[in-house]
């Protein structure tokens, strides 16, 4: 994002495709047709032999990437942080923590990555920092301090109590009082991270200061971690009572942030650089106004309503799975974003269970299943993320006790859950099995020698059992690869405008087992089919086409005769 065109994505595609050779073209954002995969640096590769993974990690598996096919690699934290929560509590914005090297081993792998044609995308965490960052130290020494301000302070409410009721997302209060001043700091999520205060132009202006600091050594754009959180609501008390409860604290001023950041850092920059930013709790009404080009906000933003319709009181609540609100769900993002704004396309990050366990079935149909939901998302329009893991088939994982884990907001629910709350152990255990978010920080798979080839030593975080079955060597040589299937997506991706830039339209939403739809474009149509069940399906139905077999089998995840009969885990693109 650097000049501001007002066009849609697919109306700047059509200008190109229109324009007569003395016109000049608008080509759509380069992130229309590309794929980003995300590493989680702590357990992607190892290269030094401590057991947590690092920069020269991921360095060495560079290659690994560019054949893949992708075009950014999402890089999570790997600031100087006390780990508290896993690289999201910064200590330094602008340095490199040493347990995944140093400054000058990132501008190797920025250089690297750029010479395979890939873009470094960093983890921007401005919504709070560390409590060790110096910010908050100075601000928590005194009342007069001059940095007092640039965090969230309040006097104890009534008996001492917190000023208000709102939660955190790691459990308990989102409030802490501090012995030094009497007073109560807030933090959304830990106690060790505080809440920056946005409100404050001297903290807008230091986080402009070290994102430029950032883009002048090169990186190509920047995922905002709960940015829209920066904005709270007025005084701090018409808000929810958490925000993990399905609302948001978001105020108003964050269109005013996100516009004022975009002028201070991005305006005048040669060349595109993405942003994308991470809101919960968001409307796709909210999402049309961050992703307006004409606003200059933001490129594309994560939404989690998918992601939270099968969870009940709680996110460690399961519900069974159903079919029909998901892809209901993901097509009305779809349709309200259509002509104004970009969607971003995921079905599992570091926060989010194991898509093939979550939403396929990872036993007798795990190639069928994760090949379904990559052919499914990556056929929707905006621009699809892949985690590490995600194109071998990689599952859950089931430790056998709480002890084995080390995520800091299942170790708080459980020990709440069962301390505060009196729920049996199994029961918890069983939420933290089905969402916990070690499910997706468990060590790359990449072949079946000790620690699955993460690591010569013990790791911080146990490998999944399944790993001398489920890794990366062994799925490379398989007839059946997941990852072949995953390279065959990304480039048709690449290179058809149909799946780029097509629109959408959901066939059969109340379908229980179907998730069908067309991409079209200029008198072109692609038609998906996929079976998301263990049972077959015959499909028929007024809106399919007179004789499918004629149609053009470009991609499916079984071989066979294109028959109208979908075996489970069935999935088939169609050109017609």
């Amino acid at each position: 994002m650097t000049s501001v065109d007002s066009r849609t994505p697919a109306e700047s595609a059509e200008s190109a495709e229109n324009a007569r050779p003395d016109q000049p073209s608008v080509a759509a954002p380069w992130w229309t047709t590309a794929v980003v995969y995300q590493v989680y640096p702590r357990s992607f590769a190892d290269s030094d032999g401590d057991g947590v993974g690092d920069l020269g990690g991921v360095r060495a598996k560079l290659g690994y990437l560019a054949e893949l096919g992708v075009d950014a690699i999402w890089l999570s934290p790997v600031y100087p942080s006390p780990q508290h929560d896993n690289g999201y509590d910064i200590r330094d914005y602008q340095d490199i923590d040493p347990v995944f090297g140093s400054l000058a081993e990132f501008d190797l792998l920025l250089a690297e990555a750029h010479e395979l044609g890939l873009k470094i995308v960093m983890d921007l965490v401005v919504n709070h920092t560390s409590d060790e960052h110096p910010w908050f130290v100075e601000s928590r020494s005194s009342l007069d301090n001059p940095k007092r301000d640039w965090y969230w302070w309040r006097q104890p409410g009534a008996d001492g109590a917190e000023p208000n009721g709102w939660g955190s997302a790691f459990s308990g209060p989102a409030w802490t009082l501090d012995p030094t001043t009497d007073e109560y700091y807030l933090h959304l999520f830990a106690k060790q991270q505080p809440d920056l205060n946005w409100e404050n132009p001297e903290v807008r202006q230091a986080v402009y200061t070290m994102m430029n600091w950032w883009l002048d050594r090169g990186v190509d754009g920047f995922r905002m971690d709960v940015i829209n959180f920066i904005a709270k609501q007025p005084e701090l008390v018409s808000g929810p009572q958490a925000a993990t409860d399905g609302g948001s604290p978001m105020g108003a001023q964050i269109h005013d942030y996100l516009q004022e950041m975009h002028r201070a850092v991005f305006a005048g920059r040669t060349g595109e650089h993405l942003t994308v930013g991470e809101m919960p709790g968001v409307s796709i009404d909210d999402a049309v106004l961050f992703t307006d080009a004409a606003r200059a906000e933001v490129d594309m933003i994560f939404q989690f309503e998918h992601v939270s319709l099968d969870q009940g009181a709680h996110k460690f609540d399961p519900l069974p799975r159903r079919l029909p609100p998901l892809k209901q769900s993901l097509a009305r993002w779809q349709d309200g974003l259509a002509e104004t704004g970009w969607n971003s396309l995921y079905l599992n990050n570091h926060d989010q269970p194991r898509l093939v366990s979550r939403f396929g079935n990872d036993d007798e149909f795990r190639y069928e299943s994760a090949t379904l939901w990559a052919l499914v998302l990556h056929l929707h329009r905006g621009t699809p993320y892949i985690y590490q893991g995600e194109e071998i088939g990689m599952t859950n994982v089931r430790f056998e006790s709480i002890e084995h884990y080390r995520d800091i907001e299942s170790l708080n629910h459980y020990r709440e859950a069962v301390e505060q709350f009196d729920q049996s152990p199994a029961s918890v255990l069983a939420g933290v099995h089905a969402m916990g978010r070690d499910n997706a920080r468990t060590p790359m798979q990449w072949d079946d020698s000790a620690h699955a080839g993460f690591s010569t030593a013990t790791p911080w975080l146990a490998v999944n059992p399944n790993y001398p079955r489920i890794n990366v060597a062994a799925d490379r040589d398989a007839p059946r690869s997941v990852f072949a299937f995953y390279q065959r997506l990304i480039a048709l991706r690449h290179a058809d405008p149909v799946v780029a830039l097509g629109d959408f339209e959901l066939i059969e939403p109340d379908h229980e087992q179907l998730y069908a739809f067309t991409r079209s474009r200029n008198g072109q149509m692609l038609l998906v089919l996929a079976n998301a069940s263990d049972e077959p399906l015959t499909v028929q139905g007024e809106w399919l086409p007179d004789d499918i077999s004629g149609a053009e089998l470009v991609l499916g995840n079984y071989r066979g005769d294109g028959s109208a009969a979908l075996r489970p885990w069935d999935a088939r693109l169609y050109r017609f």
